[in-house]
């Protein structure tokens, strides 16, 4: 599976950001999708994670409530809804696929490149 990342950029705290991650390959929806970031200087760090079996979907508590994973498998995509940004949101952004329902960020298999997110104050 190869991952590809998109959708980053510059907004305004309190507002909204909408990441893509398009997948290759036929198998795209029999992977759980994840969603990690890295703030600079810091270890990169769980987001969301979808389960393609049942639409589980889990959050870090920092995003519960702000963020919203969703997929579509007719596009091989998975998407990752950012509201209410703050600062402390400012990251770039990484895409993942594993067989296992995981939150550990040595389980997913495929990476995408990151994208980048700044949130201004």
């Amino acid at each position: 599976v190869q991952l590809q990342a998109c959708g980053g950029g510059l907004v305004q705290a309190g507002g909204s950001l909408r990441l893509s991650c398009a997948a290759s390959g036929r198998t795209f929806r029999t992977y759980n999708m994840g969603w990690f970031r890295q703030a600079p200087g810091k270890e990169r760090e769980f987001v969301a994670a979808d389960r393609w079996s049942s639409g589980t979907t889990y959050y870090a508590d920092f995003v519960k409530g702000r963020f919203t994973i969703s997929r579509d498998n007719a596009k091989n995509t998975v998407y990752l809804q950012m509201n209410s940004l703050t600062p402390e949101d400012t990251a770039v952004y990484y895409c993942a696929a594993t067989g296992q329902w995981t939150v550990v960020r040595g389980d997913y298999d495929y990476w995408g490149q990151g994208t980048e997110v700044t949130v201004s104050s």
